[in-house]
């Protein structure tokens, strides 16, 4: 009962951490740029013009992921049923390797996205 309890408290610990560190030193820089004198504008990020709308690129995304992980659970059988490669090894295996794949597809995809609108 310890163990999953100080786990939980490490984890959280962790994400405060980490947030607490991100948004502090953010605002030593965007204090320090503003007593040199920068224009409060370069903190507010402008929409481009031409970019992607967010939920286009998320879509895009996700279905490339899912069907690299249904590629993979398809190639993860092939291999534990005619090549007899131990399951354990060909399942996680595949999925994980079709997974990135159709994540890489899917960064060069929403490039070429963004560079069309």
């Amino acid at each position: 009962m310890v163990g999953p309890t100080f786990i939980f408290i490490s984890l959280f610990l962790v994400v405060f951490g980490i947030c607490y560190l991100f948004f502090s030193t953010r605002n030593k820089e965007r204090l320090a740029l503003i007593e040199k004198g920068a224009e409060a504008s370069i903190f507010v990020r402008g929409k481009r013009e031409k970019a992607a709308p967010f939920w286009k690129i998320l879509i895009l995304n996700l279905a490339l992921l899912l069907m690299g992980i249904g590629a993979g659970i398809m190639i993860g059988g092939v291999l534990d049923s005619s090549f007899n490669v131990d399951e354990d090894i060909a399942m996680p295996g595949s999925i994980f390797l079709m997974a990135g794949t159709g994540l890489l597809i899917g960064f060069f995809l929403t490039k070429k996205l963004d560079k069309e609108e």
